[in-house]
């Protein structure tokens, strides 16, 4: 599985249990990526996209579930196994996190792409994608 994480630049996932923060512009690049391959995502983070799309897959053990080469958007759990990449969504800012993106998963990957882009509500949005 191809796993999506949006982080702050100490790598906070989330504060609380709630996204640090999130972008109209990031959700419609995230829409673009996936195109008709699966998403899988917790509802929690089906909440913040206007309409549900015919490839969002959408279950509380969503990381479970998910398989090779399908897409996982993963705000406040991560999969155990099975991960093939990481696409990483830079905010570019400092939040309050307690949940933290594991650094080691990004050691053990090569950055195979770096793109930046404006958002709707941060003026620089960094994707990261990286491979094994």
């Amino acid at each position: 599985m191809h796993v999506i994480v949006c982080a702050d630049d100490k790598l906070g996932m989330c504060f609380a249990g709630r996204r640090q923060s999130r972008d109209r512009l990031l959700r419609e690049d995230l829409l673009a990526l996936t195109q008709d391959v699966p998403l899988w995502m917790e509802p929690y983070s089906a909440k913040q996209f206007a309409e549900i799309f015919e490839n969002f897959r959408i279950a509380e053990d969503f990381t479970r579930k998910a398989l090779p080469g399908e897409y996982c958007f993963c705000e406040r759990q991560l999969p155990e196994t099975g991960v093939e990449s990481v696409i990483l969504y830079r905010w570019n800012r400092h939040y309050p996190a307690d949940t933290v993106f594991p650094q080691q998963w990004l050691q053990s990957r090569t950055l195979q792409e770096s793109r930046e882009f404006a958002g709707s509500s941060h003026e620089t949005i960094t994707r990261e994608v990286y491979t094994l």
